[in-house]
């Protein structure tokens, strides 16, 4: 049994990276359009991301108009408190 690629990308630093972007319509210059990515990636660099967006800067007619980022580290350290009591139920 081995680990997802995706495990290995994260324990490599790797986050979940979301990207909303914002492209005018290439028929319709006046109307904005919203597309969705997400990928693992770097942060803050953002390899992945900024190679997509090359991709769609030289291959799509779509021009952009505005990225925004959001990302989360999945693995990190446990965030534990100490207790006073102890509850149990039964």
């Amino acid at each position: 049994m081995s680990a997802s690629p995706e495990f290995r990308k994260m324990l490599a630093g790797y986050s979940l990276t979301t990207a909303e972007i914002l492209y005018r319509m290439p028929d319709h210059p006046a109307i904005l359009q919203s597309y969705i990515w997400q990928e693992y990636d770097l942060f803050p660099e953002f390899p992945a991301l900024k190679k997509f967006l090359d991709f769609w800067s030289r291959t799509l007619e779509g021009p952009l108009f505005k990225v925004s980022v959001a990302h989360s580290k999945l693995i990190k350290p446990a965030e534990l408190r100490a207790l006073d009591g102890e509850f149990r139920l039964n």
